[in-house]
């Protein structure tokens, strides 16, 4: 029987290696440069104004990116509204009253639309706007694969029972991953996206006031401002000390038993990602570097390309 499932795990995961590589074959960076050759000035100069007016800004991109791509692929599905006939993503337990930045995804296609009219999907806008505001808060940036279209539709319960949760055991995470056609070294890279932005005490009140794993006065400190009873909507940055910059803080943290959900430092908890926590928390250029390559993977997850799904003129509507 462990034979058996250990053969279909493998086999899963050769199947969805496959699939990564050929969604990269049909991508290109090189996508738009005769169809809207100034797209990705218009994106980066869009994210460099939001970021400006609020740094959280390009944590919360770069969050709708990774629930996008974890969600039946890399297709916008999660920027689709609700409609009287229509329920989405924005709404899945996982997205409620925590995904935002749709008004920036908003501004930016609407620059690109004046420069190239029906030319460039909301995806694309998507997974360049990620990339900018990790760039424009010190962190890599990397060739965009380019030339996914737009889904016309999206799934709810899909978004509830795909995207990892703050309480995830590092298995859970592992899976998850996995079944996306990722390593647990991708998975460990793109954990250090926390190193900015912020979550609520709801995400992290468990953690705090139940966890072993845990400094006691970091849990002391984060009580401070998440009670054990209420205020769930209290929000706390993921890295006290440099959450408006893209570092190698977030596994220093780790380390250190600092991290404030339990499913990040369940990275650094006598498991199998201990080393390689302990080496990006000492080498911040190791750990671009595999945030990078990690993020262009998950980048090339399922994307519409050829005639498949469509270019939205609005990317909160189906044309």
């Amino acid at each position: 029987m462990a034979s058996s499932m250990r053969t279909q795990f493998m086999l899963a995961l050769v199947s969805a290696a496959l699939l990564l590589c050929s969604a990269q074959g049909q991508l290109s960076p090189k996508f738009y440069a005769r169809s809207c050759p100034r797209l990705e000035h218009i994106v980066r100069s869009t994210m460099a104004q939001a970021v400006r007016s609020e740094p959280r800004m390009a944590a919360s991109i770069l969050r709708l990116f990774f629930h996008d791509c974890f969600v039946n692929g890399c297709d916008a599905s999660i920027l689709l509204d609700d409609t009287a006939t229509f329920t989405g993503e924005k709404n899945a337990f996982p997205n409620r009253n925590s995904a935002r930045g749709y008004e920036v995804i908003d501004a930016i296609k609407s620059n690109v639309e004046a420069a190239c009219q029906a030319t460039v999907s909301c995806a694309d806008i998507l997974a360049l706007a990620a990339r900018d505001g990790v760039s424009l808060l010190g962190g890599p940036k990397w060739a965009v694969q380019l030339g996914r279209r737009d889904a016309t539709t999206a799934s709810q319960s899909d978004a509830n029972s795909n995207l990892p949760a703050p309480s995830s055991s590092l298995s859970d995470l592992v899976s998850a991953f996995a079944a996306k056609g990722l390593s647990a070294r991708d998975m460990t890279a793109l954990s250090g996206a926390h190193t900015i932005g912020q979550t609520h005490c709801a995400n992290f009140r468990s953690h705090i006031y139940a966890d072993i794993n845990i400094d006691p006065g970091f849990a002391s400190l984060r009580q401070q401002s998440c009670p054990s009873a209420g205020g769930d909507d209290n929000l706390s940055p993921l890295d006290l000390q440099t959450p408006n910059r893209f570092d190698n803080r977030y596994y220093r943290n780790l380390v250190a038993k600092k991290g404030l959900l339990h499913s990040d430092q369940e990275l650094f908890n006598n498991g199998t990602q201990d080393g390689l926590v302990r080496m990006y928390s000492v080498n911040g250029k190791a750990f671009a570097m595999d945030f990078a390559a990690a993020m262009v993977k998950m980048g090339a997850i399922s994307p519409l390309t050829g005639t498949s799904g469509q270019i939205r003129l609005n990317c909160r509507t189906v044309n």
